[in-house]
């Protein structure tokens, strides 16, 4: 596909890019994003960094001089960082693309140029070729950048870890269950009328029993009765016979299908089979041990999703929400509110498990200049404490020991109490990427798919803070410049 890193040849329909008028005076999200994203443009030895981690993932594996027209790659630069700059769908992002004439003005797309090559879906498929390192490397460089018109945001972090959901329904094994029934059935009836094997005609009748034994004991789970547990033992040991012989005859069927020399449509259809059967098995199995057996089954056992097996339950104690089914994100948020370092932490590890990991990291994207930084009690342990001061002058993380706590408290320096009443501040960097950038609900699937979502999450914020940085510098007496946030 044929692509170019940006459109060098002036167009007569459009003004350049670093000419394009933006409304200072609006306080819609856009704008800052727009201005960052200007600003990266005119950067030329930025918007050159940027261009060329983004045409590494676009033509990984193709050449780029033969093919048919292809975005651009600041087109697609300008169309990650609005997306959850803005948090848009694809859709909107469409709409955008096709009608505002100023993000039309920073892609450097003309009043006269079609745009029938932006379509949502070529949108997407364009946008999840970058990988989740790419996306960092972008990410780091946007940050430099701002550090460098606030040097004394560098010196300065705050970090703190929240819940990512990822979008599944509420998870029950007797949903989970089905969800696995609905999945392998149509497979095998295909896999069957290849084979020309019979034993497959009565599969829709299968399958509304399971869905009705299914909501049979939804209805049960949510009664008050007396009799309750003796009633989802039962309907549940019903359940879990019907699907063993489904199982079982999909197991034979595969088997014969291997046995005869599948060709590979066959052999794809085993290979699909096969995985929505293991994880069938591996929910009516966590499912006979906690209903039938009694036992206490730990989250590493469970799956709480089919679609998305990378789901954890967190119990944090959030007011109002007490399960909360996704992952954990760590971020650090500088000085002057760039989120300077973020991981994707892994399902079994807790907080104070990587801190002192992913604080070196973040010492060294900051080249080594943060003196002073602030964690919840949820990273605290001696260890960690000593080893974060090794790696940073002014450390402020408290005890969990309630006893221990008030002792310290008593005890800290003035700046140590201010450091750590300015901590509270993260809580809201984090808030606005959950209402503004789209991380209270990651939207795109698979795991790939969940570390790209949150890394394009944090390139749009970057990017919106860079635009308000430089608002605040050319127009400081305008609404949109105003922030009543206190650094870190």
């Amino acid at each position: 596909m044929v692509r170019k890193p940006y459109q060098k040849q002036q167009r007569f329909d459009c003004s350049p890019i670093a000419q394009v008028e933006l409304n200072l005076e609006s306080r819609d999200e856009i704008v800052p994003v727009l201005l960052g994203l200007q600003y990266l443009y005119t950067n030329a030895k930025l918007r050159t960094k940027v261009v060329q981690a983004v045409a590494a993932d676009l033509n990984q594996d193709s050449r780029r001089d033969v093919g048919r027209p292809g975005m651009d790659d600041w087109h697609v630069v300008v169309l990650a960082a609005v997306r959850l700059g803005c948090n848009l769908d694809y859709d909107k992002l469409q709409d955008q693309v096709e009608n505002h004439r100023r993000l039309r003005g920073i892609m450097g797309i003309g009043d006269w140029q079609d745009t029938d090559g932006f379509t949502f879906r070529r949108i997407r498929d364009t946008i999840c070729l970058l990988k989740p390192e790419t996306i960092s490397k972008i990410n780091q460089a946007i940050v430099t950048a701002g550090q460098s018109i606030a040097p004394d945001a560098s010196s300065t972090v705050r970090a703190d870890s929240f819940v990512i959901e990822t979008n599944i329904h509420y998870p029950t094994e007797s949903s989970l269950i089905y969800d696995g029934v609905r999945k392998f059935i149509p497979f095998c009836v295909e896999l069957a009328q290849q084979l020309e094997t019979t034993g497959w005609r009565q599969v829709g009748h299968l399958v509304k029993k399971i869905k009705s034994l299914k909501q049979q004991i939804g209805r049960i789970a949510a009664s008050k009765s007396s009799r309750k547990k003796e009633a989802l033992e039962s309907r549940y040991r019903d359940l879990l016979q019907r699907v063993a012989l489904l199982l079982e005859r999909a197991k034979s069927l595969t088997n014969e299908a291997k046995s005869l020399g599948a060709s590979t449509v066959t052999l794809s259809l085993i290979t699909t089979i096969e995985h929505w059967t293991g994880l069938t098995e591996q929910v009516c199995d966590t499912a006979r041990r906690r209903v039938l057996l009694g036992e206490s089954v730990p989250n590493c056992d469970k799956l709480f999703s089919l679609f998305e097996t990378h789901t954890q339950l967190y119990r944090r104690g959030k007011a109002g929400q007490p399960n909360q089914y996704g992952r954990l994100a760590l971020v650090y948020e500088d000085g002057a509110g760039f989120i300077s370092h973020y991981h994707l932490m892994a399902r079994d590890v807790r907080d104070q498990d990587v801190v002192v990991e992913q604080t070196k990291l973040a010492q060294k994207k900051h080249a080594g200049e943060i003196h002073t930084a602030s964690f919840d009690r949820g990273f605290y342990s001696a260890e960690n404490e000593s080893n974060l001061q090794q790696i940073i002058e002014d450390v402020c993380v408290l005890p969990r020991a309630p006893g221990e706590y008030v002792q310290r408290i008593k005890n800290e320096s003035a700046k140590f109490h201010r450091t750590r009443l300015h901590h509270s501040g993260i809580e809201a960097a984090i808030g606005v990427l959950q209402r503004g950038n789209g991380l209270k609900r990651c939207r795109d699937r698979t795991e790939l798919g969940f570390e790209r979502y949150l890394g394009l999450a944090i390139l749009g914020r970057n990017i919106h803070t860079l635009g308000k940085l430089l608002l605040s510098k050319q127009r400081p007496n305008a609404s949109a410049a105003q922030s009543k946030r206190k650094a870190a």
